[in-house]
């Protein structure tokens, strides 16, 4: 018989929209002593806290076998990946550092937003490519959720193992150059669905910090049939 689980320690916070959400206890992040308990906890590594060394062979191969066992309306496979590691990486990220000086010429490689850093230091890069194609009884929509699956996937498969991860877009997905760079073909309906960054905790670096949560609570309505005409619900 399942028990309720007992409340996380947490500080509650407005966020700057006004809604109301929480922030859990550093100490119970990404406790992995059982797959729930991690799920609850679960928190992303900032890219500045990430150093080597990353994953060995065996845990990519882990990972990679994760990040596709997901919905999959039709068995489209709406989604691959391309690892970049080792010399590969490196040359990656000089095509990252000549494009960026190409598009923001007046902006250092050192500025946060031109991401050269990320692919020079961290050790591990897996891009998801997502690729939609059409269907008559699949739409784009649905190719693109079973894309995200794969990169939560992906995500929860790194951080499960005990390696800092985390999951990021920016400019690099969108560029045409960059896309070229790694064979993505957006005419043939593919994308860039996020790039994942994956090493290991800079055991220097400040301790982690949850980010504000919504209250589930909140966003949930339990269901009992359509309002009536006036506003109010029918009475059985």
């Amino acid at each position: 018989m399942s028990k309720r689980r007992p409340p996380l320690p947490f500080r509650e916070i407005t966020g700057r929209s006004g809604r109301r959400g929480f922030e859990l206890d550093p100490a119970v992040l990404n406790d992995r002593t059982d797959i729930i308990s991690f799920l609850r906890t679960r928190r992303s590594t900032e890219p500045g806290a990430m150093t080597g060394p990353g994953p060995d062979a065996a845990d990519i191969e882990t990972m990679l076998e994760i990040a596709t066992r997901v919905p999959d309306h039709g068995k489209m496979e709406p989604w691959r990946f391309i690892v970049l590691q080792g010399e590969g990486k490196a040359r990656f990220a000089d095509i990252v550092a000549r494009r960026w000086q190409a598009i923001e010429p007046a902006t250092p490689l050192t500025d946060k937003r031109a991401q050269v850093d990320l692919f020079r230091r961290i050790p591990l890069v897996i891009v998801v490519v997502g690729r939609t194609q059409p269907h008559p009884k699949i739409p784009e929509w649905e190719q693109r959720l079973s894309v995200g699956a794969a990169c939560m996937n992906l995500l929860l498969a790194a951080q499960a193992l005990g390696h800092a991860a985390q999951w990021r877009s920016g400019w690099t997905a969108e560029d045409e150059e960059i896309m070229k760079a790694l064979g993505v073909r957006p005419d043939q309906g593919e994308f860039i669905a996020g790039f994942f960054f994956i090493g290991s905790r800079d055991p220097a670096a400040p301790p982690a910090e949850d980010r504000r949560r919504p209250f589930w609570q909140d966003l949930v309505t339990w269901w009992s049939g359509p309002p009536a005409e006036n506003g109010k619900r029918d009475k059985d």
